[in-house]
């Protein structure tokens, strides 16, 4: 992680850690790094979620890109992986989105992108941080005529879900589909594209008022969705976050299906279709154990990264590959995107289930998932520093691997865009699993000091 960059983009409390101040400086500073010099004006889309904080956040933005000369198209409420797509179609020089993902409402966050859709490299995040923090560049205010100007796009959510009906070679009549918006960007999309694309969708929790995305609604609140699936006989359910990047899904019964089984199904789907690019999947160091074993049953290659879809993209990148994903649901198709896509995840496993005519809980049963313990403990910056120093917590942690064995893992690391430890043990003995877990995360919060 850099000074302000995590894993997916500057995060933090809106108006807070996160001001109209540092978003004007990262707009400043993004403009000079990333224009194109072959444009002598750039042009920088930026979309937005629903939170209450990011019009104020995307005007602070605006402002710092139209004060060194860039020119903004303003995209509005569009998911994420929107944003990306629109970058390439509006011939733009780079992108931004205003979200903090499946955070709660007070946060918000700054996610760039580059002229080519991909998330920054971490090199060129490093070169805005510098400039941010460390005035390594001068900023040399536009004036007059060479001011940035601001335009509003015209129909980008219906170039996006065009794009998106693209990539879906049949009718997805006939499956009864509920879908969780997240009181977020889906809500925007979600509706119409499944319209257009044949099926009838209940949808729930699109009815943002600005404080209420991901408000035990989304991809990490399944409750509600599991109810409804249930109640209402539904074949399937699908849950976004905040700012549509993530997918997960519900079986006919109610049970979660999560982005490792998703990622199962669709890897069985598109190697039988001879479309798995070099027969290789790509995950990271939290992929459960079950699709390791699912990998080397279907002779499927698994590649595994450091936990964050931009790790995964890297990989997929360098070594062209074009599928990959995380356990949280963000799913990259890179024939069709450049980043997670929580609604081009949702219509591909509808295809799949269309174009088989099998049940989602029937396709999820491709992989055995092996039981897995995540906790989350609230820890300063500080604390997630001196996680790397701490002889009582690397002991602990050493102790909990001797107890294993080879029965199980655990695997504790600083979250990348919040103020957590994580800690995740994965074993078939259920009991030694939570006992495990629950002892090395009280370490931690008596070590690292909890909020």
């Amino acid at each position: 992680m850099g000074r302000l960059f995590g894993t997916d983009g500057v995060r933090g409390v809106a108006n807070s850690n996160l001001t109209c101040e540092l978003a004007m400086k990262l707009g400043r500073a993004a403009a000079m790094v990333l224009s194109n010099n072959s444009r002598r004006r750039p042009l920088f889309v930026i979309g937005m979620d629903t939170r209450i904080s990011s019009e104020m956040l995307s005007s602070a933005l605006t402002a710092g890109l139209c004060s060194v000369g860039a020119d903004v198209m303003i995209l509005g409420v569009v998911p994420t992986p929107a944003v990306a797509y629109l970058i390439g179609k509006y011939k733009a020089d780079a992108g931004v989105m205003i979200s903090a993902s499946h955070n709660s409402a007070e946060y918000n966050g700054i996610k760039m992108f580059s002229g080519d859709g991909y998330k920054l490299p971490d090199v060129l995040e490093e070169e805005i941080e510098s400039i941010v923090i460390d005035d390594s560049k001068e900023f040399k205010p536009a004036e007059g005529a060479n001011v940035g100007k601001v335009t509003y796009a015209e129909n980008p959510v219906k170039h996006y879900i065009d794009h998106l009906k693209s990539t879906v070679p049949n009718s997805l009549e006939g499956i009864k589909i509920a879908i969780d918006c997240a009181n977020g960007s889906a809500s925007t999309t979600a509706k119409s594209l499944m319209e257009q694309l044949g099926a009838t969708a209940d949808i729930i929790c699109d009815k943002p008022d600005g404080i209420n995305i991901n408000d035990n609604c989304g991809s990490t609140h399944l409750e509600k969705l599991k109810e409804y699936v249930v109640e209402n006989k539904m074949d399937i359910g699908i849950a976004f976050d905040g700012d549509a990047d993530r997918c997960l899904c519900v079986d006919e019964n109610g049970n979660v299906i999560d982005g490792d089984q998703i990622m199962a199904m669709c890897a069985l789907d598109m190697k039988e279709r001879g479309k798995l690019s070099k027969n290789m999947a790509v995950g990271t160091i939290l992929t459960n154990l079950g699709f390791v074993k699912f990998c080397e049953a279907f002779d499927i290659g698994f590649s595994a990264t450091k936990v964050g879809d931009r790790y995964v993209l890297e990989e997929m990148l360098l070594e062209d590959y074009n599928f990959g994903g995380e356990q949280s649901g963000h799913i990259i198709f890179r024939d069709f995107a450049t980043t997670g896509d929580g609604e081009l995840t949702a219509i591909q496993v509808l295809s799949l289930i269309k174009r088989t005519g099998k049940k989602l809980s029937e396709l999820a049963k491709v992989m055995d998932k092996y039981p897995q313990v995540s906790i989350n403990v609230m820890v300063s910056q500080e604390g997630k520093v001196q996680f790397y120093t701490n002889h009582v917590v690397k002991e602990a942690i050493d102790k909990a691997k001797e107890k294993l064995a080879d029965s199980g893992r655990i695997i504790v690391r600083p979250s990348g865009t919040e103020p957590k430890m994580r800690v995740m043990v994965e074993c078939f003995d259920e009991k030694l699993m939570n006992d495990t877990a629950n002892e090395v995360a009280e370490i931690i919060k008596k070590e690292l000091g909890e909020l």
